[in-house]
């Protein structure tokens, strides 16, 4: 496993790893917190829960590596939002021990997912599914990408131009730290262009451009990472990897 002086500062690291319909397994369990924990046996889903807790046990085992620290010693936690400064629903972070790591978290159904980078960085990941696209275009896409995506046939070419707004737009706004809580008709993603696009989320105090990078996750699925525009104006590699 790399260790965080060997990740280069340039350089967004992903993992993804498969969820599905079986139980939470007890090792899992046993490496959330107590609020985690809590938090787990609220979900009425049986895969929602599943999906939470794999998701912080696989955070944390990866974590680890990164870190050099047993799993049980990452502690995860959230920044204060940077809208309103609220610590309880800012962006995910690690806690302990202190690095100058910044994390983000998704998951799915099927698949979870963590993103680590020397800067923000959001990463979200969707299920290939039946969407009212239609509907939906109306209040969360800009007009250039209603254009772009209700222009493509009916079914699966239109499914996954939606979902590459969407998982972009999430990317982006968890990077930011705002979540989408803001009007996602306002960003727009460029779904025109395969493989990344630069992208405005246009939060006050935050970086004003972002590379939103597809992420080519196998199966029925589609995901997305954000991280912001180089000084330079470079656009930061982006490393996928299965976490096993």
């Amino acid at each position: 496993m790399t260790l965080i002086h060997e990740i280069d500062a340039s350089v967004a690291h992903a993992w993804w790893w498969p969820t599905g319909d079986s139980p939470v397994a007890p090792a899992d369990l046993a490496l959330l917190s107590k609020e985690e924990r809590e938090r787990a046996a609220r979900f009425v889903h049986q895969r929602s829960a599943v999906g939470f807790v794999a998701g912080r046990a696989a955070s944390r085992r990866i974590l680890s590596g990164l870190l050099d620290v047993a799993p049980e010693e990452i502690g995860l936690g959230r920044r204060p939002c940077p809208g309103c400064g609220d610590p309880l629903h800012g962006p995910p972070a690690v806690l302990a021990p202190a690095t100058p790591l910044w994390i983000s978290i998704s998951h799915t159904d099927s698949c979870g997912m963590l993103a680590v980078a020397h800067v923000p960085v959001g990463v979200d990941v969707e299920g290939v599914r039946d969407f009212p696209v239609l509907e939906l275009a109306a209040s969360t896409l800009s007009d250039s990408e209603r254009r772009v995506v209700l222009g493509a046939d009916e079914g699966d070419a239109r499914t996954r131009l939606f979902l590459r707004c969407w998982t972009r737009k999430e990317a982006v706004l968890k990077a930011v730290g705002v979540g989408i809580t803001t009007d996602l008709s306002t960003v727009d993603t460029r779904p025109e262009l395969a493989g990344s696009a630069v992208v405005a989320a246009g939060v006050p105090g935050t970086p004003a451009s972002w590379v939103v990078t597809d992420l080519a996750v196998p199966g029925p699925l589609a995901a997305a990472l954000a991280v912001p525009v180089g000084a330079d104006g470079g656009r930061p590699e982006v490393h996928l990897h299965q976490h096993v």
